[in-house]
């Protein structure tokens, strides 16, 4: 059952921060190939378009952009950070509730001191012919709503193989009466915060450690088809033994960063 509106003493003083993780993994079978990703990554997913995303994240929080910096790496790799602030919003918008966030309609909150940032990570294995891309995000705002409403659009902007969220409050605001509170809405999971579709999609699992209010989700795709995993080739250049064979190199892959630990070379992978 919703609560009512806590009725504050002033500003909601209390910080929401969202850390996602999303990890994509492609298969290139010579360095030549392995090079050309790196390159085609770093072309899609340079500052410009992480920009464009990030200007988005803040549309869907209501917030208004008050300085973005921004960089292309040598060799690779990009980074932005966009600092945020509060602007004029309806209340009867602002939710707290346990439901998935829009893609790109506006929701608005109440920001201030606020930030967001986002760094990518192309690398490649020297021998195996996997590669695998990596972007951190992080969404921090102060103000009466969770960054968790720009969770589905995030997850959309990439190609997510692989996806680790985290998401924490900190600090405390007061109420009327000067009563401390530590968090101002009510979660179960990250997962309520999640599109049906993109659920049906992943095989998903929680830590959640609710009286210091950190909730942690890992996801993993169900099911992939190589060819969407083959960069430069098609499944038709190899033979079936072999299709077989990067396959179990691309789960093993994926599961040693789902599960955070190497495995041995000759295991199979369901």
């Amino acid at each position: 059952m919703a609560k009512g509106k806590i009725k504050l003493q002033g500003f909601n003083n209390l910080t929401k921060t969202l850390s996602f993780n999303i990890y994509d993994i492609a298969y290139a079978s010579n360095a030549a190939d392995r090079k050309k990703y790196i390159e085609y990554i770093d072309e899609v997913y340079n500052a410009e378009r992480l920009t464009k995303i990030l200007t988005d994240v803040s549309n869907i929080i209501g917030a208004n952009i008050l300085n973005t910096a921004h960089q292309d790496y040598d060799p690779q790799g990009a980074s932005v950070t966009m600092l945020i602030s509060e602007e004029p919003i309806k209340s009867q918008h602002i939710s707290n509730e346990e439901e998935p966030g829009p893609l790109k309609e506006s929701v608005v909150s109440h920001l201030d001191k606020s930030h967001l940032t986002v760094h990518t990570y192309p690398e490649s294995h020297p021998e195996n012919g996997l590669s695998t891309f990596r972007v951190d995000i992080d969404v921090s705002t102060c103000g009466r709503i969770s960054p968790l409403k720009a969770l589905n659009y995030l997850i959309h902007s990439f190609e997510s193989d692989i996806v680790i969220l985290d998401y924490r409050v900190r600090g405390f605001t007061r109420d009327v009466k000067g009563k401390k509170l530590y968090i101002d809405h009510e979660i179960n999971s990250i997962q309520n915060f999640i599109a049906d579709d993109t659920s049906n999609r992943y095989q998903m699992i929680d830590v959640n450690v609710y009286q210091e209010n950190i909730f942690h989700t890992k996801m993993i795709l169900k099911e992939f088809n190589l060819d969407n995993y083959l960069f430069g080739s098609l499944q038709t250049d190899y033979s079936d033994k072999e299709r077989e064979n990067i396959r179990q190199r691309l789960r093993r892959e994926m599961a040693e960063v789902f599960y955070g630990e190497n495995m041995s070379s000759d295991k199979k992978m369901g």
